[in-house]
């Protein structure tokens, strides 16, 4: 028997050891093919071993470095603001629906559900956070529509807190006098940092993922964050590179030697980084949360 199970444990790691591998491979590739001379790439195809390095792909990028800086700042000020609201809001609603004692607790679960299930559509929308709420061209563009609240992690947050969060912890706190906001701040969150910490750490990669709100709300360049610049620096290489024989013919040489692809890797690699510095602080919270906040009722 303890054969068997050393047997199950030594196959359970190489495959564990081969998805890790599966995941890391990848990210390695694009790292030094971002360090890649753009001949080489198109001569060669993406390799471990270049025959040529070359940091023109950074160069480019990072031409214009106030730009890149600026983006950087308005990410991480946008993530931040942005998260710290998403996980109270998220909290304020999934606290009272892990209640039993809650009135009306079946309609409120049910509007959650049906706004994960329909929605308005893009035009109205639009119309309305444009023509109503006038948040074209405000920081509140990045931060309001579509990731303020995510009725999934609503979901998540109030699974965790029904399962994990023992009912007579609460009345207990009820009967030495503690209200309502007292036993939210002092007792359940204290007791909730792995479902904080993983909705953080998830809210907080989609604010800093997110480009499509600034495509559509976002038209003055101070407020591009690091992910709308660099999809309008690829859009701008991709329309020079369309248009390269015109550019040509009118004077314009320098066009044909955009390293084009080694530029996609390096953005990729800018888009990234912060947050694998990020993501360490947050790993140990990050599997219990996930598997605990994500089992239904």
């Amino acid at each position: 028997m303890v054969g068997k199970d050393r047997i199950f444990q030594i196959v359970l790691h190489i495959v564990f050891l081969f998805l890790v591998l599966c995941c890391l491979i990848p990210f390695f590739l694009l790292i030094i093919s971002s360090f890649t001379d753009e001949t080489a790439l198109i001569r060669q195809g993406y390799s471990f071993f270049p025959q040529k390095w070359s940091l023109e792909a950074y160069r480019f990028t990072l031409i214009d470095s106030g730009a890149i800086l600026r983006g950087y700042s308005i990410s991480f000020v946008v993530m931040i603001i942005g998260t710290v609201v998403n996980l109270l809001l998220t909290t304020l609603y999934a606290y009272p629906l892990s209640r039993r004692d809650l009135p009306g607790r079946g309609f409120f679960s049910f509007y959650l559900f049906f706004t994960m299930l329909f929605n308005g559509g893009l035009i109205p929308t639009y119309m309305m956070w444009v023509q109503t709420f006038h948040i074209k061209n405000t920081i509140f563009a990045l931060i309001v529509p579509n990731l303020l609240m995510t009725a999934f992690y609503v979901i998540m947050m109030r699974t965790y807190l029904s399962t994990n969060i023992p009912d007579a912890v609460i009345e207990a706190a009820r009967i030495d006098g503690a209200g309502e906001v007292r036993i939210l701040a002092q007792i359940v969150l204290p007791m909730s940092t792995p479902i904080l910490a993983t909705l953080a750490l998830l809210v907080g990669l989609g604010y800093w993922n997110d480009w499509v709100n600034g495509l559509y709300y976002i038209n003055n360049e101070k407020l591009y964050s690091t992910q709308v610049l660099l999809n309008r620096m690829l859009m701008d290489i991709q329309f020079l590179m369309s248009n390269a024989s015109q550019l040509a013919g009118a004077g314009s040489t320098g066009v044909t030697t955009l390293p084009t692809m080694s530029i996609k890797m390096a953005m990729a690699v800018m888009g990234v980084l912060p947050i694998l510095i990020i993501y360490p602080f947050f790993q140990k919270y990050f599997v219990r949360g996930i598997v605990i906040g994500a089992v239904k009722e």
